[in-house]
């Protein structure tokens, strides 16, 4: 079976710019992907973050499915603890019932933003450790309803809109392998026990109505240039963006430098690439390479990638690129 190619959406704000120049942005680049073959096109949530735009995740994932035609839309994800499982499930219903079977809802346990933001989201510090629950919630409110059911989501009950579980722990797997769902990891950003948590999930899966046999996304960045030089350059974005993130400034997306002009120190260096540290970097052959050998190992069903670049041509290219790659990944 042929591995799927997906992306993540940060709706990343280039420094000087506009979060409209984002948006604008983001539907040209999910347009791109539709025509080349993605599976599918996730936007993220974060909160209080300058510099990314996809706070308002259901309304971006509603302005992107009406400008493309057979991507899947969704979310990677919706952070259930700042949410009423509720109003959850009522947007993506209301998603499904606009886009048809088009929309994906990947939900997280993590707030995606820091603890003051946290509560002016209003809900409350326990939100987290209800997680397997609400999301049972909402399970059983996307189903048919049932006679004498009370709490109904109109829209959303019917709709069975796919339910993903996102996690970069072992908590994570073993709860969609409890309850016999997708799984989607967070190699993007937290690498470290992407190999423990795919082997409990696979391990735990219990076939369900939903999935009759583990299904296994993982998210990987990806940096792409004509030469392993080029990629390197690019490369650097990412590099200005995450040493940004752990001093706690403005995420703006940066142009490129030269290597030996980034302002990190030995350490912080070191933090950010063992952040990035399943990025594949380099020309199209060492991207193949890097993907193939991700494949053989560890039998990835699918790769969502996150392309965290300046230049917006070269963001599109680089999609050409990964449509070029994927027809070569055996």
């Amino acid at each position: 079976m042929s591995v799927e190619f997906s992306l993540l959406e940060l709706a990343a704000i280039r420094i000087n710019e506009t979060p409209r120049d984002s948006f604008t942005h983001a539907v040209a680049y999910a347009q791109a992907a539709d025509v080349l073959g993605f599976k599918r096109f996730w936007l993220a949530e974060h909160h209080n973050m300058q510099g990314i735009a996809s706070s308002a995740t259901a309304v971006l994932i509603g302005h992107i499915a009406g400008q493309t035609q057979q991507l899947r839309v969704g979310s990677g994800g919706i952070m259930l603890p700042n949410h009423s499982p509720l109003v959850v499930a009522e947007q993506f219903g209301t998603l499904a019932s606009l886009y048809g079977e088009r929309i994906d809802l990947g939900l997280g346990r993590a707030p995606g933003t820091d603890p003051v933001t946290s509560r002016a989201l209003k809900r409350d510090d326990s939100a987290a450790e209800n997680f397997a629950q609400e999301v049972q919630v909402i399970q059983q409110l996307l189903q048919p309803s049932q006679p004498q059911q009370r709490l109904r989501a109109v829209p959303g009950e019917g709709t069975q809109v796919p339910i993903w579980i996102l996690g970069s722990s072992l908590y994570s797997a073993g709860l969609a392998a409890q309850l016999g769902l997708p799984y989607s990891f967070a190699g993007h950003f937290a690498p470290t026990y992407m190999r423990a948590a795919l082997k409990r999930y696979r391990a735990e899966f219990r076939p369900s109505v939903h999935l009759d046999k583990p299904y296994f996304m993982l998210g990987l960045p990806i940096v792409w240039g004509e030469t392993s030089e080029q990629a390197a350059f690019n490369a650097t974005t990412s590099f200005q963006r995450i040493t940004a993130l752990f001093r706690g400034e403005p995420l703006w997306l940066c142009p490129p430098k030269p290597i030996e002009q980034l302002d990190w120190s030995v350490s912080e260096k070191h933090s950010v690439l063992d952040f990035l540290g399943l990025s594949q970097i380099g020309d199209e052959l060492e991207i193949l390479d890097g993907l193939q050998q991700l494949r053989d190992e560890l039998a990835v069903d699918e790769f969502m990638f996150t392309i965290d670049v300046y230049d917006r041509a070269l963001r599109i290219k680089t999609l050409e690129t990964l449509a070029q790659i994927k027809r070569h990944l055996r």
